[in-house]
């Protein structure tokens, strides 16, 4: 299991990952919006998404927990 965190204070602005889809390294599991600028969050490894801990319009705090791969 692998846990994506959250690596600044922002707003989630969109998350296109489900839980259940199948991502690759690299793939884009929720877009932040801080300061007028948008950040990817992306998977560390590939494999499937177990859990979902944002929906867009959450805020979301440096270290908050984002996903869970496995």
């Amino acid at each position: 299991m692998t846990e994506v965190r959250a690596e600044i204070t922002a707003n989630v602005w969109q998350v296109p990952a489900e839980v259940g889809q199948s991502v690759a390294e690299g793939d884009t599991l929720a877009i932040l919006e801080s300061m007028k600028m948008e950040i990817p969050v992306e998977a560390p490894v590939g494999g499937v998404v177990r859990e979902l801990h944002v929906k867009a319009d959450d805020q979301v705090q440096e270290g908050d927990l984002i996903a869970v791969i496995e």
